[in-house]
């Protein structure tokens, strides 16, 4: 039996940011937990940490929060750290057959290192300038509280949250 896979599609700004295939490892209906490859081209170093070819990304969604956590380990399997990114709730849809995942990217990140001494909070400017609590106020909200409780979580222990 092979295993099932989905396209995961990260929008920003109602244009589409990236796209890339992603294995399914649980979907509950409430949480998807998909992993792939580092799908973008090349290196991207943020400082606090570089996320390269070989890098494996398992991906956790939900219908029903504002964000999505990342976790990121090298190609060798050692934990970098946590990726958040706030986000409107995971639309898991497809030809009605769930094998593709649409995330609307609201700009504020977390990143949050593997031994949780780092917790920094990303892209604030960005969410200024996006005017959104203009355009859609309450999004804007539920994005600022999404982020100051993936905040907590982060320093409190991330795994929590996933087990």
């Amino acid at each position: 039996m092979s295993a099932r896979s989905v396209e995961v599609t990260l929008v920003k700004a109602g244009r589409t940011k990236i796209r890339y295939p992603a294995e399914v490892l649980a979907d509950d209906g409430t949480r998807l937990t998909v992993r792939a490859p580092w799908a973008a081209e090349g290196v991207r170093d943020f400082g606090f940490v570089r996320f390269e070819p070989g890098d494996v990304f398992v991906e956790h969604y939900w219908r029903d929060r504002w964000y999505a956590v990342k976790e990121v380990r090298s190609a060798d399997g050692a934990l970098k750290g946590w990726y958040c990114d706030i986000t409107r709730p995971a639309a898991v849809g497809g030809d009605g057959d769930g094998t593709e995942v649409v995330v609307e990217d609201l700009d504020l990140d977390l990143w949050v290192s593997a031994d949780g001494s780092e917790v920094l909070r990303l892209d604030e400017d960005e969410f200024q300038a996006s005017g959104l609590a203009v355009t859609d106020p309450e999004a804007a909200a539920r994005a600022v509280v999404a982020l100051d409780e993936l905040e907590v979580l982060g320093r409190e222990g991330l795994l929590d949250l996933l087990g």
